[in-house]
């Protein structure tokens, strides 16, 4: 296969960051080519120098043999290059129709034919296996649905080179195996897919070649069949480091919480209990209720009937802060628009939950603040140069820390955990697995949501299915089977 892409000698650098360190790379027709590398190893810069977003500052990039110093938008466009990113770029109010042909009119110079449209539209979504109304408008889709509109988008544009960022982050297991593929399907058709992506066992399914980055820099490209997991981490993190998830040995005790029959925010009569020291798994396709179960038990969602116990206490709460003050927390499964005060520092986040305790009035006691700060900071290994340094600033791992001591300070003894290590690096997932390890060691009991089925088996002593609101069953640990869990998620089982 011959070079369709090529970038030789990129470098990007920006105030005190070079992004992009003299970096060459190639990518062949029809292959699906997987970039990985840990947070800030250049691969969004990578892709924003290929489409044209941004302008490189050294080296140039050849697309079908044609050399370009800078790539604009139009030039990327005008060469099939279309790039998906994890923040979808679709109108919400429109069609999928008019998603798929925004900004190329079907039709006349003045008139658009919106017949022609819905016909297009329809034979690209049924070329791609996907049966979907294009009368209807975005917003009524689910986000594997989205994620469909956007693929279809390039098609629409015959695309040659089609750039995936972090393409599964947002789907649930079955979805993901279903864009797969998709993937597959396009490679077949002489498509070039760079593939960014965390996920390993997604990389060593689909890809042919596989590119690690880090700090910028290129550091090999690799045939898949011909490299293992463990290489590819040590790769990225340019150390040692084992996939393997943590060994602890903690029996789970008493039960510190127990569901009665509970009905709300979407999901009907739930009953289980949670054990002291225990991390219990919650597994489920998107939309089966476990993020809007987690709502419910740290009262930011009204509970409409059963009951709620703990320590073998019935408890009655409407808030979070109530729920706090019971002992409960919440690691969000957004962290940034929910888990931290992005545009604050360290310093004002990790006790931002304990200021009714270290206050008088209206006056914060900033030394009681600071040391708070100080000691989450190093207690949960937090990097970074400053407790005055900003939490948008940080690693996307350190962010999550940020959340964790945030809720730690807030002395909670149960703590659910909302997708943990989704948009983390492999390298700061295992810091995550092991600070997860440190909490249930000193009692503290965890429940885990979670899309990623390895996440699930490797860290969970019990794992309970939802489906559509309810429990579909519940997995214990000797029995961890992917089928099984799937078989639940679906209904199936």
């Amino acid at each position: 296969m011959g070079k369709v892409l090529e970038l030789q000698n990129v470098t990007k650098v920006y105030p005190g960051v070079v992004a992009l360190d003299d970096v060459s790379v190639s990518f062949d027709a029809g292959e699906v080519h997987a970039i990985m590398g840990e947070n800030g190893a250049g691969k969004s810069t990578m892709i924003k120098v290929i489409a044209g977003a941004i302008n490189c500052d050294g080296g140039k990039i050849l697309i079908d043999g044609k050399e370009y110093t800078n790539m604009t938008p139009s030039i990327s466009k005008a060469h099939g290059i279309g790039v998906i990113y994890q923040e979808f770029n679709l109108v919400p109010g429109l069609s999928i129709a008019e998603n798929i042909f925004l900004g190329d009119q079907v039709g006349g110079k003045y008139v658009a034919d919106f017949k022609e449209m819905h016909r297009r539209s329809a034979e690209i979504l049924q070329d791609l296996g996907v049966n979907l109304d294009t009368h209807l408008q975005v917003n009524r889709l689910s986000t594997a649905q989205q994620q469909l509109v956007e693929i279809s988008k390039a098609m629409a544009k015959n695309v040659k080179v089609l750039i995936m960022d972090e393409p599964s982050a947002v789907l649930a297991v079955a979805e993901v195996e279903n864009m797969l593929q998709i993937v597959d399907k396009l490679r077949k058709r002489g498509i070039t897919i760079i593939y960014i992506s965390h996920r390993m066992d997604e990389v060593f399914r689909i890809s042919d070649r596989v590119t690690i980055m880090r700090d910028g820099k290129y550091i090999a490209t690799k045939s898949t069949k011909e490299s293992s997991r463990r290489e590819l981490i040590n790769l990225m993190v340019g150390r040692e480091l084992s996939e393997d998830f943590p060994k602890r040995n903690v029996v789970p005790g008493e039960v510190v919480l127990e569901l009665k029959n509970v009905y709300g925010n979407g999901d009907s009569d739930v009953s289980f209990q949670l054990r002291k020291g225990e991390i219990l798994g919650f597994a489920g396709l998107v939309g089966a209720g476990r993020t809007e179960l987690a709502k419910v038990i740290y009262g930011a969602a009204p509970i409409e009937s059963g009951e709620i116990y703990i320590h073998g206490k019935k408890a009655t709460y409407r808030s979070p802060r109530e729920a706090i003050d019971l002992g409960i927390g919440l690691i969000p499964e957004d962290r940034k628009q929910e888990g931290a005060f992005l545009n604050f520092s360290i310093r004002w986040n990790i006790p931002v939950m304990t200021l009714p305790k270290i206050s008088k009035g209206m006056v914060v006691d900033q030394k009681k603040a600071t040391e708070i700060a100080e000691e989450y900071t190093s207690r949960l290994r937090i990097k970074t140069p400053s407790l005055d340094q900003y939490v948008r600033n940080l690693s996307g791992g350190n962010q999550q820390k940020v959340v964790v001591a945030k809720t730690l300070a807030a002395h909670t003894e149960i703590i659910i955990f909302d997708e943990p290590t989704r948009g983390i690096d492999v390298g700061a997932k295992q810091e995550i697995y092991a600070l997860m390890n440190e909490l249930v060691e000193q009692g503290i009991s965890i429940i885990m949501i979670s899309s990623e089925m390895e996440e699930l088996f490797g860290m969970s002593d019990r794992i309970i299915v939802l489906y559509e609101g309810r429990i579909q069953g519940e997995v214990g640990k000797d029995k961890f089977n992917q089928n099984d869990v799937l078989a639940l998620a679906s209904g199936l089982a």
